[in-house]
């Protein structure tokens, strides 16, 4: 039986549900041949008690954690001691699973080799644990046209609370008293998280070079939405929704996230009610519609887990598109702006 020795960076909501799995998964991994067992947990408090995390596996020092071990599992998020921590794995030639969507999308140019050579997993960085990620690369025999999608649902709940009558303020304190916010609000409210992740699928099914400067000019949050905007747009049969999108705009490729009015019969409105959606418009494949649960620790976990296996069977990652795909004459869908 080979010992494959993992180490853990976060021990947060999703870290501690993917300590927790991981135990389950035992017979399954024997069944490989495997005793696959947690070795090392990078946090940022080892005081803190942490659900399926012995104490004496959590440090806080990132010297020496990678050594003598076989696999990172990185779910702490950022973009700084994170990223430093997943280059320094990959370059010593260990796989690496990531649910980290900002660093994916800020830090693309040292990571897109690695990526390209098959080491890096990163199916939870979008969607949670529905696969959009492996979806899309299943859909590389196709010419893509566009892809719509709403992929955070902080901004979902906002939204449907002030349309039952909160004020902004008010669905924003419950969110943050419900454990809906990132640490820094404005990743979620100002559209920064939906930008992430569209340039991650951006990059995975039309441009490899997508570039993340690009894509944050085109992103517009909800904080000026108001409930009256809100309940207008119902009574005229549409419901607003902040969508990140993929289309061509004047021969190239456009990533845009930004409030959009969509009729109530629209997939993404109908789909998209209390968890993530996304559209993806390819030829001849024509329109597909992927909707699921997109957050929590259990739901991103299992997304986690399910990369880990990839890894352990030698299945490459998650590579990005091996060149940018022709560009279609004009979007099929244009949707409208609020």
């Amino acid at each position: 039986m080979e010992t494959v020795r993992i180490a853990l960076m976060g021990g947060g909501t999703v870290g501690s549900a993917f300590a927790e799995l991981l135990p389950l998964h035992r017979m399954r991994f024997e069944a490989l041949g495997l005793e696959v067992e947690l070795a090392k947990v990078l946090v940022r408090d080892p005081s803190k008690s942490r659900p399926g995390i012995p104490s004496r596996l959590l440090t806080d020092n990132p010297a020496g954690f990678l050594d003598d071990v076989d696999v990172l599992v990185e779910v702490a998020g950022g973009t700084t001691l994170a990223g430093d921590v997943v280059l320094q794995a990959l370059e010593r030639g260990l796989p690496v699973v990531t649910a980290n969507k900002a660093l994916l999308a800020e830090r693309w140019d040292e990571l897109r080799p690695h990526a390209e050579e098959g080491n890096l997993y990163y199916e939870a960085s979008v969607m949670a644990g529905t696969p959009i990620l492996g979806a899309l690369q299943s859909l590389w025999g196709n010419q893509t046209l566009e892809v719509h999608g709403i992929v955070n649902g902080t901004c979902s709940y906002l939204i449907r609370r002030m349309e039952e009558g909160a004020t902004y303020e008010e669905a924003f304190q419950e969110a943050n008293k419900l454990g809906y916010l990132e640490a820094d609000p404005n990743l979620d409210v100002g559209g920064i998280d939906s930008a992430h992740k569209i340039t991650v699928l951006g990059r995975l099914t039309v441009d490899p070079g997508l570039s993340w400067e690009k894509v944050l000019r085109r992103t517009r949050g909800i904080q000026h939405l108001t409930p009256q905007m809100l309940r207008q747009a119902r009574a005229e049969g549409y419901a607003i929704k902040l969508v990140a999108s993929l289309y061509p705009e004047q021969g190239q490729w456009v990533a845009a996230v930004r409030p959009v009015r969509l009729p109530e019969s629209h997939p993404l409105v109908t789909m998209g009610s209390g968890r993530n959606a996304m559209i993806y418009k390819g030829d001849p494949v024509g329109p597909l519609v992927f909707a699921g649960a997109g957050a929590g620790g259990g739901v991103t976990a299992s997304a986690v887990l399910g990369d880990l296996y990839r890894a352990l069977l030698g299945t490459p990652g998650h590579l990005p598109i091996p060149a940018a795909v022709p560009v279609p004459a004009q979007a099929i869908e244009r949707l409208e702006e609020v």
